[in-house]
């Protein structure tokens, strides 16, 4: 039963992580696979795929813009930025977040309440 509570879709808050990890700035996809883990949303490695699927969908929609780097060693790694629209939406994914922890929270207090 435990295995149920809590679950859902570990891509849900793939979209705001990416755009988080990217108010630091500039960013190649492998490093934002390292960062996003640290908000929490993830559980474990997220897939590869799962985040450069994720950053062609978000430069479709002009949430993220990105470009060749050839400087270094190696070879070429795509980097992406967030744009304008990126941090619109970054802060409409915090306002609904916002709405969503005060809403957990109250349900919790009212839960321990009862004593």
């Amino acid at each position: 039963m435990s295995e149920k509570i809590g679950g859902g879709k570990q891509e849900r808050y793939m979209q705001p992580s990416i755009l988080m990890a990217l108010l630091d700035g500039r960013s190649h996809g492998y490093e934002l696979l390292q960062h996003i883990g640290e908000y929490g949303f993830l559980k474990g490695d997220a897939p590869p795929g799962m985040i450069y699927r994720h950053l062609r969908q978000m430069e479709d929609e002009g949430l993220v813009a990105s470009e060749w780097d050839a400087t270094g060693s190696g070879p070429a790694k795509r980097v992406y930025v967030v744009t304008d629209a990126g941090r619109e939406v970054l802060d409409a994914w915090v306002g609904y977040m916002e709405r969503q922890a005060k809403g957990l929270l109250a349900f919790v207090e009212r839960y321990r309440s009862r004593g």
